[in-house]
Order: structure tokens, then C-alpha cells, then sequence
């Protein structure tokens, strides 16, 4: 027999799709007859990292929804549900909402299968086993938390249909003492470095329990979490920015934790969780391009002009981290035998593209390649760390040396003069430093949210209810109608 253990719908139904939870050899298909050896809880961790890679849609909305990108696409209908998150006019019947809520949950579940069987079976690595499994669990709520507040919360136990008429919306300051708990347990049993990539650390667990701690303006605890890091831990700023996001720099000494993905296994747009490629850099790509070092793409997820215009003209990440395509086919005008660089302009086409995450030439690209794209994610980088610990010193601590400290480093990596400020005037640069660094990555619309500057840069943003989206209708009907839904929804 063979054990499938799924969760694709919602997280109240397990109903069929393409993407297993693990597809191993098994002596009975009932899942407490599992979890035997130390292979078995490695299959199933295995399974429970492979929901990470769903993340590329939290990722990709995360800019839309801020002020640095718009949808893009083909029209004003192309995925009609990120463009109403693009202009705020999301309801809870939005698709692309319910496949974070699913796919955040489908993780969850995977990590409490094996909570569930923790004591089982004991092994001599078993407590990097479970201090990965229960940093996924933390990474998983996190997510849900950030997106919608006050969710289910449910640990060391699979969540099966039927359970909704008992489960109710916990407060979400529950699921951060849950969250920070397990990260706590993670930090202290996980070494800085891992015998196999990609797998969890010390300095993941503690990289994101700083963030965290920041989210709910714990500024001492994050500080002393990240400082650690900082000083403790092997991770340091790659010399050169325009290196950091090519394929051939993954995993390297800033990455504190990276989603990986691979283009040896093809995907179809029937089931966009079930790719091992990162579909968001195929959605953020040049329609119909035609030119050197990038490929075609969906031109989704397009910086604006301010975004661009927001960096220095002498700021070395500018032209690294958004792609101007007039520029570059200026660049470029001997391509193709003169023939040039040629693209079709989308909707929304301000010019620019996400160049941190759009298709490079040279990948396998089985099936297709706007589905296979094996462009790793930066989940947590070091910069992110140093710029984190910078605010929590400077708006929690008063410790405003140390905190221009972590900011200059950052600073001087991108060729810009050191700072000499402090008080509000340094929050500020911090402010600007963090939306510069990581534009593109996702974080900009949280980090609007969490210091209350979100209505003022974010068009359509309503003050009391934006600042979370709306629970999926589906899941508050599979409940009885039970829940409430999120404020002004």
C-alpha cells in the first residue's frame, strides 16, 4: 500500500488533488501504523517543507497589495482576484485569498501529522527532526496570522472534517506565544548549519522569531533574538548585490532561509501547488520577451515608477533589483543581429519588472516554464535580520549606535554613504532602507501595516479594515456560519 495523506480544498475538507503529502512504501494504508524509523518521520518532514513552495503566492500579493507594484497581467480581468487586491476591493470570495488560507493550513497539517506521532518512535536525531517540524508550524501561522488575524489554532493534532463545529477563531495573541514557543524549541535543538541545504537552522529559527517578535512591537526580545544572530551565527552580507538572486548564488552566507525550488518536475496550471518551480517568477516575467539573459513571462506584479524612482541614481541595488526594460534594450540595441530587444506591453505597464524574481535564460523548463521556474525564494535574508535588529534597537531599546550600525551596513553594501541621524529621524531610514532592500520580496505591505503607515501610501486602504483580509466565505459556511468575518468585510 501506499500512504497520501492530502489537503488541497480548504482546511476542512480532504478532498482529492494531484499533490500528495508523501508518497512512501507503507505495510498498512492506516497512518498510526506509520511512523517506524527515522526514514518515515524524514518523509513526512520532507512533505511537510514541500507546502513552502505555495508560498511564491503570499510572496507575489504581499507586493501588489502594498505601494510598490500593481497586478499587471494581460487585462483588468486577468485573475480578476489579485487585481481587486491590487486596488482593495477584495471580498471574501476571492480565490487567490482561499489558496493562501488553504495552503497555509494544508502545511499545518502536515507538521501535526507528525506532532501528532512525536513520541512514537525515538531515534538519535530526533530533535532536529521535530525542532524543524515545529519551525514549519511557526513559519505556516505566521503566514496565517499576518493575512488574517485571529485563525484556528491547533497543534499536535490533524485537523479532519467535521472539526469545524468545534473550532473556533483563536486570538491571535494565542497563536504568537504558540508561534514563539516553537521557535524558541526550535532555536535552542537546531545547529547554525544543516548536513543537507535548504533544511531549517539555529539562525532560521531565530531570524524569524525576531520578525516575530517585531510584528507585535516586542523590541527588547527581538533585539537580544537577533542580535544573536548577528553576532552568533554564520551568515553575513554577500559582497556583490547583483549576484545575490541568480541561480548559481542560492543558499549562500546571507541567505538565513530559503524556500527552494527545482525545474526538474513540471506543473500545470490545474494545480499550481503541486509545481516545484516558482510560478511567481513566471507570473512576473516580460510578456512575449524576446532578448538576452531573461525569458518570457505573464508581466504580472510590475513595480511603479515611484518604487523605482524611490532609490538613489548611485544605489547600487536599483538596476539589480527592478528591471527597466527601456534602459535595457537601450542597453542591448546589437541583440539579435540589431534586431533588438522586443516585448508586448501588459496591462497596468509602467516599464519596470521584478528583476529578483522573473525567468532566467538556461533552465530546464519542463512543462511549463512559466510553472517551473527554479528560482529559490529569500525568505529571510541577513540584511533583513541587520535591518530588523536596526528598528528594534532604535525604536525599542534607544540604543540608537547600534542600531545606525546594522542600517550603514546595509547601506554601504549598496554603495551609499553612511547615515549620521538618530531618534525619529533614523526610524524613518530605517523605514526606507527596509522598502528599498527588500522591494520585491513581499514584506513592504506587512511592514506598512505593523507601523501604521499603511493608509497613507497605500491607495484604497480603509483604516480598522484593511490591515487584514477577509476570511474565505467557504470556510466560515463549512463552519454553520459560525465565525465572524474580519472587520468592514
Amino acid at each position: 500500500m501506499r500512504l497520501k495523506y492530502i489537503l488541497c480544498i480548504s482546511l476542512f475538507s480532504l478532498l482529492s488533488c494531484s499533490d500528495d503529502f508523501v508518497d512512501v512504501e507503507s505495510k498498512d494504508e492506516n497512518s498510526e501504523n506509520y511512523f517506524n524509523s527515522e526514514a518515515d518521520y524524514q518523509s513526512a518532514l520532507i512533505g511537510a517543507y514541500d507546502m513552502l513552495q505555495s508560498t511564491y503566492l503570499n510572496v507575489m500579493l504581499g507586493e501588489i497589495a502594498s505601494n510598490n507594484t500593481l497586478a499587471g497581467g494581460e487585462s483588468a480581468t486577468d485573475v480578476i482576484g489579485i487585481q481587486q487586491i491590487d486596488d482593495m476591493i477584495h471580498t471574501p470570495i476571492n480565490q487567490q485569498l482561499r489558496d493562501i488560507w488553504s495552503w497555509m493550513y494544508a502545511g499545518v497539517n502536515r507538521v501535526n501529522y507528525i506532532m501528532e506521532f512525536q513520541d512514537k518512535t525515538d531515534f538519535p536525531n530526533k530533535n532536529n527532526v521535530i525542532a524543524q517540524t515545529r519551525f514549519l508550524r511557526a513559519y505556516y501561522y505566521f503566514e496565517l496570522v499576518k493575512w488574517f488575524g485571529d485563525v484556528p489554532l491547533v497543534v499536535d493534532t490533524r485537523i479532519f472534517f467535521g472539526d469545524q463545529t468545534e473550532l473556533d477563531r483563536t486570538p491571535k495573541a494565542e497563536i504568537y506565544a504558540q508561534i514563539e514557543a516553537d521557535l524558541i524549541f526550535a532555536a535552542n535543538n537546531l545547529p547554525y548549519v544543516q548536513a543537507d541545504v535548504g533544511r531549517a537552522t539555529r539562525g532560521s529559527a531565530e531570524g524569524l522569531l525576531g520578525k516575530v517578535y517585531l510584528y507585535q512591537s516586542k523590541f527588547q526580545e527581538a533585539a537580544a533574538v537577533l542580535d544573536d544572530v548577528i553576532m552568533g551565527g554564520p551568515h553575513d552580507l554577500v559582497s556583490d548585490f547583483s549576484t545575490l538572486f541568480e541561480n548559481d548564488n542560492e543558499n549562500n552566507i546571507e541567505s538565513v532561509f530559503e524556500v527552494q525550488y527545482t525545474d526538474l518536475e513540471g506543473a500545470s496550471f490545474d494545480c499550481f501547488q503541486c509545481s516545484e518551480g516558482n510560478i511567481a517568477v513566471g507570473f512576473n516575467g516580460p510578456r512575449n520577451f524576446n532578448g538576452p539573459l531573461f525569458e518570457s513571462g505573464f508581466s504580472f506584479n510590475v513595480p511603479t515608477a515611484e518604487a523605482y524612482e524611490a532609490f538613489d541614481e548611485d544605489d547600487l541595488r536599483r538596476d539589480f533589483a527592478i528591471l527597466n526594460i527601456e534602459l535595457f534594450a537601450e542597453q542591448n540595441q546589437d541583440y539579435n543581429n540589431g534586431a533588438g530587444v522586443s516585448w508586448t506591453e501588459g496591462f497596468e505597464h509602467t516599464g519596470y519588472f521584478n528583476r529578483k524574481y522573473i525567468p532566467r535564460q538556461g533552465d530546464a523548463n519542463i512543462g511549463d516554464q512559466n510553472l517551473t521556474n527554479p528560482n529559490n525564494y529569500r525568505a529571510i535574508r541577513f540584511a533583513d535580520v541587520l535591518l530588523m535588529a536596526a528598528e528594534a534597537h532604535n525604536r525599542g531599546i534607544g540604543n540608537d549606535g547600534l542600531a545606525l550600525t546594522y542600517l550603514n551596513r546595509v547601506r554601504e553594501r549598496a554603495g551609499l554613504d553612511p547615515l549620521a541621524v538618530a531618534g525619529s529621524e533614523l526610524t524613518n531610514a530605517i523605514y526606507r532602507e527596509r522598502r528599498l532592500e527588500l522591494v520585491g520580496e513581499g514584506h513592504h505591505f506587512f511592514d506598512l501595516v505593523r507601523t501604521n503607515r499603511a493608509a497613507g501610501q497605500i491607495d484604497g486602504f480603509v483604516p480598522g479594515k484593511h490591515e487584514l483580509f477577509p476570511i474565505p466565505e467557504i470556510e466560515i459556511q463549512l463552519t454553520g456560519n459560525r465565525w465572524e468575518q474580519n472587520p468592514g468585510y
